[in-house]
């Protein structure tokens, strides 16, 4: 019966730390809704920027690229991402700097996928993109 009594306690408390164990993996696994991500790149030179994307639940999307800024909308389903940019914002960028937003832009919006481990976020698509949520 002693034996009994342990494997129960034993039991109750496995399941009690999987229990609470669980919602900080699921957490951890899911898609960062407004957070912001930080392209996985040094600066370009000359500039402190580096892109950010911010995607709310709503499907609100704000892209903060090289020089510009853009918004939009991304839809994420599960481990399945759109992103559509719509609206560039005004900006005094150079010729060089609108030319690699837009690259960037369209490289977001072949993006099909997401996975995400730990702290950072990989886009998927034709080229993928690394972003590394922002923890400060």
């Amino acid at each position: 019966m002693l034996l009994l009594r342990r494997r129960s306690a034993l039991c109750f408390a496995l399941a009690f730390l999987a229990g609470s164990l669980l919602p900080a993996f699921a957490t951890e696994m899911s898609f960062p809704f407004g957070s912001e991500l930080v392209l996985d790149a040094q600066p370009l030179p000359g500039s402190k920027r580096v892109p950010m994307v911010e995607i709310e639940a709503s499907g609100d999307a704000s892209f903060y690229l090289w020089c510009a800024s853009a918004r939009g909308s991304a839809n994420v389903a599960g481990d399945t991402i759109s992103i559509v940019p719509t609206t560039a914002l005004p900006s005094q960028c150079t010729a060089d700097q609108i030319s690699r937003d837009a690259d960037l832009l369209a490289q977001l919006s072949q993006v099909t996928g997401w996975h995400r481990q730990g702290d950072e976020v990989d886009f998927v698509g034709a080229t993928t993109l690394r972003f590394r949520l922002m923890t400060n």
